[in-house]
């Protein structure tokens, strides 16, 4: 019993180091047997072909896309060249049923909005014409020259009438003048200044408003033009309106 003892002293270091041994052994080989495993595991690959178009492009749209494509791509010069094989006819844009302006002005919103603006705006050219009117200066009765057809029958006015490159112009349907004052060279500024005129049926001049013209800062101009237009005579005609409404142009020349 005393021998067995001893033999068990002397050797149980050994043969607990000998088993912790194979149990480290034991543990390698079992992990070493699971990352074979998973390594020998593969992943497996699904393809959803319900998602992918499998059309084929009809050679039409093919072409249709290629022209469209050699159209952006186009040099400005060739733009050019297809612009000069286009027709000058104008075009009205306004006549068109699908035109952005005509399918614009059928809402109710943008028709009432562009009222506003257009009756401000004939309000604001009211308000200048009135303020212009009133600021011309009062002038007495000023010596003019004119240019008159008296002793001349209709036909030989409308013979005689100037068609060329003019400093004074009017526009009064289906009247020719009797007697036109010519205020031309009285400023000493220049400029154009537009009369508005009412013309009566027996030729006289009924009413007569310069337009506003910034341009022209000396407003003895608009005097002599206002005057002018009041003592212009057109021909009769008991066939024309009432008050008939035209324009006389003067352009004058700076001294």
């Amino acid at each position: 019993m005393g021998k067995i003892k001893q033999l068990y002293n002397r050797n149980i270091y050994g043969v607990i180091t000998t088993l912790i041994f194979h149990i480290f052994i034991f543990l390698f080989l079992i992990l070493s047997h699971l990352n074979l495993s998973d390594e020998k595991k593969e992943d497996s690959i699904v393809l959803d072909l319900s998602q992918i178009d499998l059309k084929i492009p009809e050679p039409e749209k093919e072409k249709e896309k290629e022209k469209k494509d050699q159209q952006a791509a186009a040099t400005p010069q060739q733009k050019a060249g297809s612009a000069k094989l286009a027709s000058n006819r104008a075009v009205n844009d306004a006549a068109k049923g699908n035109d952005e302006s005509a399918s614009s002005s059928k809402d109710p919103f943008f028709d009432k909005a562009y009222k506003n603006e257009i009756a401000a705006a004939k309000k604001l050219i009211s308000d200048v014409n009135q303020n212009l009117a009133r600021k011309i200066p009062e002038i007495g009765d000023i010596p003019m020259p004119a240019d008159h057809a008296e002793g001349k029958t209709r036909e030989e006015v409308k013979q005689s009438n100037y068609k060329g490159k003019s400093n004074i112009h009017y526009s009064v349907e289906n009247r020719y003048h009797a007697y036109l004052p010519i205020p031309v060279y009285l400023a000493e500024g220049g400029g154009e200044i537009i009369v508005d005129i009412i013309v009566g049926r027996d030729g006289s001049v009924l009413k007569a408003e310069p337009r506003p013209n910034p341009a022209i800062a000396d407003l003895t101009t608009f005097a002599y033009a206002k005057q002018a237009a009041e003592k212009t005579i057109f021909n009769e005609d008991p066939k024309a309106p009432e008050r008939q409404k035209g324009t006389i142009t003067y352009i004058f020349l700076a001294q």
